[in-house]
């Protein structure tokens, strides 16, 4: 007899000859077996209702709390517009190619949630940073959405290729444009130092194109390829050519986080201010002289060794040498490494709800 089920027989039940047996004890194992299949599907019944129940007391506590930004889940495709502006200049987006590489990269932001979202958390600390080195080096405003889609908003970060920063520089090229790049110091990584050396790429390129999205491509592929290829082309705008893929969505990549950025709630992000990344107040602390230990420096000044190089992601080793030059080390304010209240602090008003 199957050891899973005990049978105590009575009467009439208990088998007299070993087929008859087998028979009815098969026939009760199947009355069980459906008796099993009817309590799983009764319990998953109620555990469905149970879900959609608690779903809807949370929207409903929710709506009840004041919050009308409440959404039920939808899979929708986010709305192409028929233009956009960049750097000043409506640019069409009514024809097919335009229009489906557009739409491409909006979706591809609007359904990368995590991702899009820690964009506006980190520019709300880095925008403040990069916007007015761009005006007074006559770089358009619309040119921070280009750190954006390069580093993601990260001085820290380093490609496949070796290019490091939030404007990827390669070292050759972030030394023509004058970063200084040592054992011990990576200015690649110095927000507003490598701004500032983005600005100089930029305004060469305009020099020469006179055109902003000829210019943003360039960034991507170089100014040799786009110039080769606009003479092997025969066309003007890098938007018509046939370039490799990556350039192709670059520029499209650029105005699409911009449309979202503009337009947050209109492609379903609903942030609120305590949500956003604050900038932290920090004292520059001038130095010309070697530091040969960064971590007792830093417990000079009450910090760890960690918040230094957050703060200072352009140095590069555990220790400093200066070559003679001297740098600005940031030091975070103690009172101001805390989230104990909320912050308060939009850089774009048009990222919050109201």
């Amino acid at each position: 007899m199957d050891k899973r089920y005990k049978i105590k027989w009575a009467g009439s039940l208990k088998p007299k000859g070993r087929v008859n047996g087998y028979k009815e004890k098969i026939n009760i194992e199947m009355r069980l077996s459906k008796n099993n299949v009817f309590s799983f599907v009764v319990a998953a019944l109620v555990c469905f209702t149970t879900c959609v129940s608690m779903s809807s007391n949370d929207t409903e506590k929710a709506r009840a709390e004041g919050d009308d930004q409440v959404l039920v889940a939808a899979i929708i495709t986010p709305h192409t517009p028929a233009s956009v502006m960049f750097c000043g200049e409506e640019v069409d987006l009514t024809r097919y190619n335009r229009h489906e590489s557009f739409d491409r990269e909006l979706t591809s932001f609007s359904y990368l949630h995590a991702t899009t979202l820690l964009l506006f958390k980190r520019a709300n600390r880095y925008f403040p940073i990069i916007e007015p080195i761009l005006k007074e080096n006559g770089i358009p405003d619309d040119f921070k959405y280009l750190a954006v889609i390069e580093s993601h908003l990260d001085p820290r970060v380093s490609s496949p290729a070796k290019a490091v920063g939030m404007w990827q520089f390669l070292e050759t090229t972030g030394k023509e444009f004058g970063l200084t790049v040592t054992p011990t110091v990576d200015e690649r990584s110095h927000v507003e130092k490598s701004t500032v050396a983005a600005c100089k790429y930029l305004n060469s390129a305009y020099k020469r194109y006179g055109n902003w999205i000829n210019v943003a491509a360039s960034y991507n592929a170089g100014m040799g390829r786009i110039s080769g290829e606009i003479t092997q082309q025969q066309v003007d705008s890098a938007l018509e050519m046939w370039l490799v893929e990556e350039t192709s969505r670059y520029v499209y990549r650029i105005m699409a986080i911009k449309q979202i950025f503009e337009n947050p709630s209109a492609y379903g992000f609903n942030i609120k201010p305590q949500d956003l990344y604050k900038p932290v107040v920090t004292e520059d602390v001038k130095v010309s002289q070697d530091i040969p230990d960064l971590a007792a420096f830093a417990k000079g000044y009450n910090i760890d060794y960690a918040d230094l190089k957050r703060f200072n992601t352009w140095l590069r080793d555990r220790k400093l040498v200066t070559g003679g030059k001297t740098y600005t080390i940031q030091i975070p304010q103690i009172s101001d490494m805390y989230y104990k209240t909320p912050n308060t602090y939009v850089h774009d008003p048009r990222w919050v709800g109201k």
